[in-house]
């Protein structure tokens, strides 16, 4: 075994390690019901009782439930917005296409906080009362390039004749649009329904400069808010561990299809010849 191969080996591992290191950490001390991390008192399931109970911790839990609420809506705009603005980008020229292309990834690598200043600044300007609105319309804002990314190279492999053929065999634009093109790019918009999703829970300075002050509150404005009080909430530590176990099994049903769905062309295509 050479030396690169053994560094490369321990590299690899070390990674892994001190990015799911704390994550494991996090899970494991969910299950006791001590308030400071790091210290066991015996396994325990309280904190998931207590975090879903009407009663307690019911500030964090109604941020929880604007954090899905928010995200569900924005990301499935997103979703819609984002799949119409691929079409139409794919049907431009290619010198068209490139120019558009690049102000979307400019949208992406723009930092949050300029995003969140610009959008805070627009709505004043606008008199827009922040509240919920102003939120899930910041977090479409944001989303929706990351979603044009994810179709658009769904729709460069496709095959362009597809469509015109349904048109030559009698078929609507919309209809060509919903049972020819759709179909094909539907894993593009899954997989970018996931990112915004995510983006969208995840995201904290945007949600913090458009929410207002009506008290409106989700998972980052929570935390923030609960940090500054000198603690954390010990069921934060239940809700992480839910978060991600629910992102991982998304993810690992996610691949099992894509290469369910990869074994089937694969066949097809052996079958053909």
């Amino acid at each position: 075994m050479s030396k690169g191969y053994f560094f490369s080996r321990f590299y690899l591992w070390l990674l892994i390690g001190v990015l799911y290191l704390p994550i494991l950490i996090i899970m494991i001390f969910s299950f006791s019901e001590a308030k400071v991390l790091g210290n066991w008192t015996g396994f325990s399931t309280r904190l998931y009782t207590s975090l879903f109970s009407s009663n307690a911790h019911h500030a964090l839990f109604k941020a929880m439930l604007n954090t899905l609420v928010i995200a569900v809506i924005a990301s499935t705009i997103s979703m819609m917005l984002g799949t119409v603005a691929a079409l139409g980008i794919s049907k431009l020229r290619e010198r068209q296409r490139k120019m558009i292309a690049f102000f979307n990834n400019i949208s992406i690598i723009n930092p949050d906080i300029i995003t969140a200043i610009s959008l805070f600044l627009l709505f004043v300007s606008l008199g827009v009362s922040q509240g919920y609105t102003t939120v899930i319309l910041a977090h479409i804002t944001f989303c929706t390039p990351f979603v044009v990314l994810c179709v658009l190279p769904r729709l460069s492999s496709l095959d362009s004749n597809l469509y015109e053929a349904a048109l030559d065999l009698g078929a609507t634009p919309g209809q060509a649009v919903r049972k020819v093109v759709i179909p094909e790019i539907r894993p593009g918009m899954i997989s970018g329904w996931i990112v915004a999703f995510t983006l969208s829970i995840d995201d904290f300075a945007v949600t913090l400069f458009t929410s207002g002050s009506e008290g409106l509150e989700t998972l980052s404005t929570y935390i923030y808010a609960d940090a500054r009080k000198g603690g954390l909430t010990p069921e934060l530590r239940a809700l992480s561990t839910l978060i991600f176990v629910t992102v991982l099994l998304l993810l690992l049903i996610i691949n099992y299809r894509s290469t369910r769905q990869r074994r089937r062309e694969k066949r097809d295509s052996v079958a053909k010849r």
